[in-house]
């Protein structure tokens, strides 16, 4: 196996990992929503927790991306993303549930930028896309983990004796395989963030995954509520699992679709299957049309990010880690803002009419998109011109 090969493996079951952990955390969304009691509106405010800690690691993961190889943060994150999902369960108050929730938001955006900057570092040494087929492990990853989740629920395991299972397995894989990540792939420029006007290149791109992370985190974290309150199914991973499902098949293709139509139309197929799930959701909330809502929903939310990361490392005016941590910002703010809004909206208007506000946001992504692509092509002209 030559070393690219090598790297592609493990990067693999990080990508793989992190997945499980996350989709572990949010199938797990309503036990813990019962267990304390929440209401829609209370669980919104809980939720709103993830994207403050989040935000603050922004100068933090600046600051990482210009000092160390990203193997060292993503390493560690995870280690501390394993401690944090464990102390998730053993919370017992409100005040030790948010400092939990906190510490597990503020590591994965450290894991997410090292293994997506580890990602396009290697997708540019190959020479061809492979970056879809990462984030498709990522679903893959959720898949398993929500189908562990749906096995513990059915046996009746405890969210302790759950999350310190996936904790354990998580921390000893880590430590197994970061020796084998990428080494030696510190920017050397571009790791700086210029403050002043948004750079309309990473902006754009910026609001684009926004409204992509808050259809796909509002997906993550209300699919299963759907499920069980909306379609009364008393296995309400079922919806879940069908997005994550369909999201990790055709992030598998992705690339290809990408490759056959370009990146300006995959954006636009997108953000209209999303629309059209959500509508087939909401207009017949019944276990089948559900289901096939969901699933395209699933098939819609899949190219967008990895296409957007692709660009991002493409940016004339940033290295390809530094791009990638202001384009998570905007990733992280949507997929953990949308939860809560879902919430909000949610207590005041049912949760059937709160889905109308993925419509919304799916439908913004492409005028967005379009003037991503008109700012392109203006950049590539002046390029020509000098």
């Amino acid at each position: 196996m030559d070393s690219n090969s090598k790297h592609r493996t493990f990067l693999s079951i990080f990508f793989f990992l992190a997945g499980v952990s996350f989709s572990t955390w949010a199938s797990r969304i309503p036990t813990i929503k019962a267990a304390f009691g929440f209401n829609e509106a209370e669980l919104g405010t809980l939720l709103f927790a993830m994207p403050i800690a989040s935000l603050i690691g922004l100068p933090i993961s600046g600051i990482l991306v210009s000092k160390f190889d990203t193997r060292v943060p993503l390493t560690i994150s995870f280690l501390v993303h394993a401690i944090a999902l464990t102390c998730i369960s053993f919370a017992n108050n409100t005040y030790t549930l948010v400092a939990a929730i906190c510490l597990f938001a503020f590591s994965m955006r450290i894991l997410n930028i090292s293994v997506n900057t580890q990602a396009l570092t290697l997708q540019k040494r190959i020479g061809r896309k492979i970056n879809g087929t990462f984030h498709g492990l990522w679903s893959t990853g959720g898949i398993v983990g929500v189908g562990i989740t749906t096995l513990m629920l059915a046996l009746k395991v405890s969210i302790t004796i759950h999350f310190i299972i996936i904790s354990s397995l998580i921390f000893i894989i880590t430590v197994t395989a970061s020796p084998y990540l990428l080494k030696n792939d510190k920017s050397t420029s571009g790791n700086k963030i210029i403050v002043g006007k948004p750079d309309p290149y990473i902006f754009y791109l910026g609001v684009i995954v926004f409204f992509a992370a808050i259809c796909e985190g509002g997906m993550f974290d209300w699919s299963g509520i759907y499920f069980k309150e909306i379609v009364h199914e008393s296995i309400f991973t079922t919806g879940y699992l069908t997005f994550m499902a369909f999201m990790a098949m055709s992030r598998f293709v992705s690339d290809k679709i990408v490759e056959q139509i370009g990146m300006a139309k995959t954006y636009i197929l997108s953000a209209t299957a999303i629309m059209l799930g959500i509508l087939l959701a909401i207009t017949f909330p019944f276990f089948w049309t559900s289901l096939v809502g969901f699933s395209l929903v699933g098939f819609g939310a899949a190219s967008i990010i990895p296409i957007t990361f692709t660009l991002a490392g493409m940016s004339p005016k940033y290295s390809s880690g530094m791009a990638i941590s202001i384009v998570t910002t905007y990733v992280i703010a949507g997929m953990l803002l949308g939860p809560p809004m879902i919430g909000y909206l949610a207590h005041g208007f049912g949760l059937r009419r709160a889905f109308i506000a993925f419509i919304c946001v799916a439908f913004m992504i492409i005028p967005i998109s379009r003037l991503f692509f008109s700012h392109r092509e203006k950049l590539t002209n002046q390029q020509k011109t000098i």
